[in-house]
C-alpha cells in the first residue's frame, strides 16, 4: 500500500511540475486540461521510473565527469522523449528543455528529499 501511495504522489508532484514548468517557461507549452495533464505527468512519471536510472547508469561517467552536472542532460533526455510521445506538450527551443528540465528536476528532487525512508 506505501509504494501505491508513493506512487500517486509522485505522479501529482509530476503533474505540478509539468505546470510550474508550462506557466514559467516561455516556448514549454502544454494543453493545460486536467485529463491531459494527468496522462503526460502518468507518461513523466513512467519514464522517471523506467527510462532514468538506465539512462543514469549509461552516461555514468560523463555525470562523474562534470560533477552532477550530467544529470541536467539526463532530464534534459527524458523531456525530449515525453514531448516526441505526446501530442500535447511541445518544447520549442533547446533553452525552453534546458529550464524546464532543471525546474522539473529540482521538484522532483524535492520530492525525494521529503519522501526518503
Amino acid at each position: 500500500m506505501k509504494l501505491i501511495a508513493k506512487l500517486i504522489v509522485a505522479v501529482v508532484i509530476n503533474g505540478v511540475a509539468l505546470f510550474a514548468a508550462a506557466y514559467f517557461i516561455s516556448g514549454f507549452n502544454l494543453d493545460v486540461s486536467l485529463k491531459n495533464l494527468a496522462i503526460l505527468a502518468l507518461i513523466l512519471t513512467a519514464l522517471n521510473m523506467f527510462l532514468k536510472p538506465l539512462l543514469k547508469l549509461l552516461l555514468g561517467p560523463i555525470i562523474i565527469l562534470t560533477l552532477g552536472f550530467g544529470l541536467i542532460f539526463v532530464n534534459m533526455l527524458v523531456l525530449y522523449i515525453l514531448d516526441i510521445l505526446s501530442q500535447d506538450l511541445t518544447i520549442e527551443s533547446v533553452f525552453a528543455l534546458l529550464y524546464s528540465s532543471i525546474i522539473i528536476g529540482l521538484v522532483n528532487f524535492i520530492f525525494h528529499l521529503a519522501t526518503k525512508e
